[in-house]
């Protein structure tokens, strides 16, 4: 689709997008944080950590928002540890932790919120403006 044919942007579809883009970031957390800690017999089979990859979109000139390009596995790599004990340890007594930093995951998790609400934040003041016009017209 060209520029031209392009319907034109306006704070609802620019916020929108935002809290959609960041919808898919704070899932990537919690999912993140679900498997935090969880342990496995192999380093192939731990759990690593998933992020989405954004990307900036300018669909109308001089308008930039944004969407997910894609949600990508980190290469952070799973921690062995020794735990004969563990049921799911491999041969020598090792297991491997997922490859999550639970503290980054918070950080990321309250950063994600505080975008979102934002975001929020700009479609309710679109919204009282667009009222008191109405308002005022009357």
């Amino acid at each position: 689709m060209s520029m031209s044919n392009s319907p034109p942007m306006n704070v609802f579809d620019i916020a929108g997008r935002a809290m959609s883009a960041q919808l898919v970031r704070l899932n990537a957390t919690a999912s993140n944080m679900a498997n935090a800690g969880n342990v496995t017999g192999s380093a192939a089979e731990a759990y690593r950590a998933i992020k989405p990859v954004f990307e900036s979109v300018t669909d109308t000139p001089g308008v930039s928002t944004v969407k997910v390009k894609n949600v990508i596995t980190t290469s952070a790599e799973p921690t062995k540890r020794h735990d004969p004990n563990h049921p799911l340890a491999d041969a020598n007594g090792d297991v491997w932790e997922a490859a999550v930093d639970g503290n980054a995951e918070l950080v990321d998790m309250i950063e994600t919120a505080r975008m979102y609400q934002n975001n929020v934040q700009v479609l309710n003041t679109a919204k009282s403006l667009m009222l008191e016009t109405i308002r005022i017209g009357k």
